[in-house]
């Protein structure tokens, strides 16, 4: 009888077993199945290395790459090809946030129940919200600069644009390592981070706004520095007497590290997380590098240098062109995506700022613009927009336009990086204002 109930028992135990390790390959086989079935060596869906199945669209069905019996082919235009690369990807995988790396399982037409398997055996189409012309009009105007260009929908979060520079035309890739240019496969508006300079002063300014008292009262008379524990906060000039609209319009620096150090490290901290500049956003599978951030709470000087955009500020583009889509949106924006889908939802990021904060920004953005950029440089928009020239040790500045416009047909906000390439405005503003006029120019066609 005793060896009965031992026989039994085991048998109950072999079972569990059984029944948990088919429960955990049920658990592999749905969480991990797409990659399994995409593996590189699968020869039904990869033809020399090389995904050989479906077709990858802009957003107005513009081909970008399509396979054509295993045979795959890019754009016939090569400057749309090296406009669209970091969007698009490479053959060979250097560029992970790529379509053809990150969309792989979808492409190859990848289901649950028949693998990577079809009647037809071509896979899937996917569409990108990316537009090829609007694409093509950013990668023109960086030319030579190093940098990155993102546009997108601040109501659909479809992602319009996201150009980097240096590139690569991928149909003709570099065959050496020698040839390779430095960052050619970073798309750097989702992975990089950069020294953002006074564009963070929209940052700043949300943190005082909705925590400092006395900013109604406040103001400061710049004579061009500002000495903290012996070292100094410097202008470009004096600015003479400024509140607070006034301290954005001209981008004082030094009015700005004052208010940082009234608004208090611990805020600060508190602002870069609650705007999502601390956040990774899950773009269709693709995630973007989330920005880094110190306030010092023992180092006024710091602390004052990180509030107007220096010290160890690294800010992600795609997290900031997020931010700006919700001052312009009241407070909140769509969550961005860079698949277009013909059925339409779109997650919201939240009530990053109190409505009545996004609204006094936006007016204060304005201002800026008519104040100091000229209307005139952006003709037909209706533009409200923040400079950022980012000292880089050892080097020219970063310079930034981040912004956004308001148009019924073209609710779009904006952000541009060029590295080393000196003032913000006189720099990065020309370019806003190329790639938002061919914007604006797809919603008139």
């Amino acid at each position: 009888m005793k060896k009965l109930e031992k026989r039994a028992i085991l048998c109950l135990m072999l079972a569990a077993v059984l029944f948990l390790g088919v429960g955990f390959f049920c658990y592999r086989f749905v969480t991990q199945g797409p990659d399994w079935a995409i593996f590189y060596a699968n020869q039904h869906i990869y033809e020399d290395g090389h995904l050989a199945n479906g077709n990858i669209y802009d957003v107005d069905g513009d081909i970008l790459i399509k396979s054509d019996d295993g045979d795959l082919s890019y754009n016939e235009d090569e400057y749309t090809r090296r406009a669209t690369v970091h969007a698009v990807g490479d053959m060979d995988g250097n560029i992970a946030t790529g379509a053809i790396s990150a969309f792989r399982s979808e492409i190859a037409g990848y289901s649950l129940l028949t693998g990577t398997y079809s009647l037809g055996g071509k896979g899937n189409d996917v569409k990108l919200t990316i537009d090829d012309q609007v694409s093509r009009a950013a990668y023109d105007a960086l030319g030579w600069y190093d940098g990155c260009v993102g546009v997108y929908n601040y109501e659909t979060g479809e992602i319009l644009c996201m150009v980097s520079s240096p590139g690569f035309d991928p149909a003709n890739p570099p065959a050496s390592a020698e040839e390779e240019e430095s960052g050619m496969y970073l798309n750097k508006f989702l992975s990089s981070r950069l020294i953002p300079g006074s564009i963070f002063k929209l940052v700043t300014s949300a943190a005082a706004i909705e925590n400092y008292e006395g900013l109604d009262d406040w103001s400061y008379e710049c004579d061009g520095e500002m000495e903290i524990n012996n070292e100094e906060i410097t202008c470009t000039h004096a600015h003479g007497s400024v509140d607070f609209e006034e301290a954005l319009a001209v981008s004082c620096n030094c009015g700005f590290g004052d208010l940082t150090i009234k608004v208090g490290a611990e805020t600060m901290k508190d602002y870069v997380k609650k705007l999502g500049l601390t956040k990774s956003y899950n773009i269709d599978g693709i995630h973007n590098l989330e920005g880094s951030y110190e306030f010092p709470d023992d180092a006024a000087l710091n602390l004052a240098w990180a509030g107007i955009g220096q010290y160890n500020d690294e800010l992600n583009p795609c997290s900031m062109l997020v931010y700006m889509g919700a001052i312009a949106g009241g407070g909140e924006a769509a969550k961005p995506k860079l698949k277009h889908a013909a059925i339409d939802v779109t997650p919201k990021t939240g009530q990053l700022i109190e409505p009545e904060t996004a609204d006094k920004l936006t007016k204060m953005m304005k201002k800026a613009v008519e104040d100091t950029y000229g209307e005139y440089n952006f003709p037909g928009l209706d533009i409200y927009a923040k400079s950022g020239t980012a000292e880089v040790e050892g080097r020219e500045p970063n310079a930034w336009f981040s912004g956004f416009i308001k148009n019924d047909n073209a609710p779009y906000a904006f952000i541009v990086c060029v590295e080393n390439g000196g003032y913000g405005s006189s720099v990065a503003g020309p370019i806003a204002n190329q790639v938002l006029q061919a914007v604006v120019e797809r919603t008139e066609d």
